[in-house]
């Protein structure tokens, strides 16, 4: 297996994509944010100084870092994004929330890079709302979990 973003003389290029077909594709990627209990409860019950729905300030904020990923990954191509949901998932025993974001789009190249964007930008959009009280949070665990659509096929993590 070779690199792809650089040629024969190591120079950094973009994949020309070209003559590839289109195929739908999605990516699901996963991450998490862990913050103090007390943290947890006034994210929860919607006392952060910052707002009461946190989580969609976080959702609005993750649609958008999926939208301008080819803005901030330099070899990314700009891509026609057709769907993209976010869902957080509050655990209070572990006190953190579970992120996790679903990018799908027909086209000739995937959407991982816009999947682990999304959940990257939500996941600092909840530390910057809850900063004021929390400065202690901890993100972590970003990871690719599926990826459907195009020449590789599919792709589960075995976790």
């Amino acid at each position: 297996m070779e690199l792809t973003h650089f040629d024969e003389e190591g120079r950094s290029r973009m994949v020309d994509v070209t003559d590839k077909g289109e195929t739908v594709r999605e990516a699901i990627a996963a991450g998490f944010i862990k913050m103090k209990p007390e943290t947890m409860d006034m994210l929860i019950e919607g006392k952060m100084a910052k707002g009461r729905n946190v989580f969609e300030v976080a959702r609005v904020a993750a649609i958008m870092g999926v939208k301008r990923t080819s803005d901030l990954i330099p070899m990314c191509h700009p891509l026609f994004i057709t769907k993209v949901d976010v869902y957080f998932e509050p655990d209070r025993e572990k006190s953190q929330v579970d992120i996790e974001v679903v990018v799908k789009m027909a086209g000739k190249t995937g959407v991982e890079m816009e999947a682990l964007t999304g959940v990257s930008v939500a996941a600092l959009t909840l530390y910057d709302m809850c900063k004021a009280v929390d400065k202690d949070m901890l993100i972590g665990g970003i990871r690719v979990m599926k990826k459907t659509g195009g020449k590789s096929g599919t792709y589960i993590r075995q976790e």
